[in-house]
């Protein structure tokens, strides 16, 4: 678990001053916590002892091994696909053996993303999103954004409102513009971390819209603005990290959505089919065959 995920599980353990170390450290994560323990202790606005108290209830032995965590961490996160090339050179040769080896670590990651996923956070999400009265706004990174595209497309369908942002990054500030108070933004960020995103995500935090990261186990940067932040698992202990559980993560959420706004989904579903009915209709007229 990162140092993130074991703040989380241990939060509802922590006194008042610890808490707020806690948060002090996830509002400027990771960074915070590689400063000196009277540096952290001024930032967070308590004391020395309480840095090492939380630090313990972390379980880490001493402050330096806490400091070391997060620089494992941060060299984690940062690691480019040469990095990551600790693929086995006799796969390309056993084929079967290489999509064995991956669906395995794949399957593991879904499991440990399942085991690790907080249910509230999931819960607030999905809620959020099934919220019809405000508009929802859905962008990704450089290989995530096709999964923000799948999971707009189904919710385009469900519900209301729903926008994704498109183009060249220069005209995402444009459509900023008719973000409102309330609103939603779903924003996938894995690593290495993308800066236009962070500055986005910074934009739409300014005009108060509520934020759902769906990131990975080291948590993007841009995890300071979120509301709700959901970490998947991506290392597959090859070149490229596997967006598997990003995309299950997109899929039951879309699936929540749909139930807890059924009567709204159902409506829009039908009102679909038959658009798609009429359209058929009048392609057989044509004779023409519609793809």
């Amino acid at each position: 678990m990162t140092v993130a995920q074991q703040i989380h599980e241990a939060l509802p353990g922590m006194t008042a001053a610890e808490k707020k170390t806690a948060r002090a450290l996830l509002a400027r994560y990771p960074i915070a916590g590689l400063s000196s323990v009277a540096e952290f202790a001024d930032l967070a606005g308590t004391s020395g002892p309480t840095v090492l108290r939380f630090v313990a209830k972390l379980g880490y032995p001493s402050y330096p091994e806490f400091r070391r965590a997060l620089r494992r961490e941060i060299h984690e996160s940062l690691m480019s696909p040469l990095d990551k090339d600790r693929t086995d050179r006799g796969d390309a040769a056993a084929a079967p053996s290489a999509l064995t080896q991956i669906v395995e670590r794949v399957r593991a990651n879904l499991a440990e993303t399942a085991r690790d996923l907080s249910a509230s956070e999931l819960d607030v999400a999905c809620a959020l999103l099934a919220d019809v009265k405000h508009q929802c706004y859905v962008l990704g990174g450089r290989f995530s954004d096709s999964i923000a595209a799948y999971m707009a497309s189904h919710l385009r369908i469900v519900r209301p409102g729903v926008r994704r942002f498109e183009g060249q990054v220069s005209t995402w500030r444009d459509q900023i513009l008719d973000v409102r108070a309330g609103d939603v933004a779903v924003i996938f960020d894995i690593r290495r971390y993308q800066e236009d995103l962070l500055e986005v995500a910074g934009l739409l935090s300014e005009r108060k819209a509520r934020i759902v990261l769906v990131t990975d186990q080291w948590l993007s940067p841009i995890a300071r603005h979120a509301q709700v932040v959901l970490p998947c698992r991506i290392d597959i202990g090859r070149t490229w990290d596997s967006s598997a559980a990003l995309l299950v993560v997109a899929e039951v959420i879309v699936n929540r959505v749909t139930l807890e706004g059924w009567d709204t989904s159902k409506e829009r579903i039908r009102k679909l089919e038959t658009l798609a009915g009429a359209a058929d209709g009048a392609a057989r007229d044509k004779g023409v065959a519609r793809p």
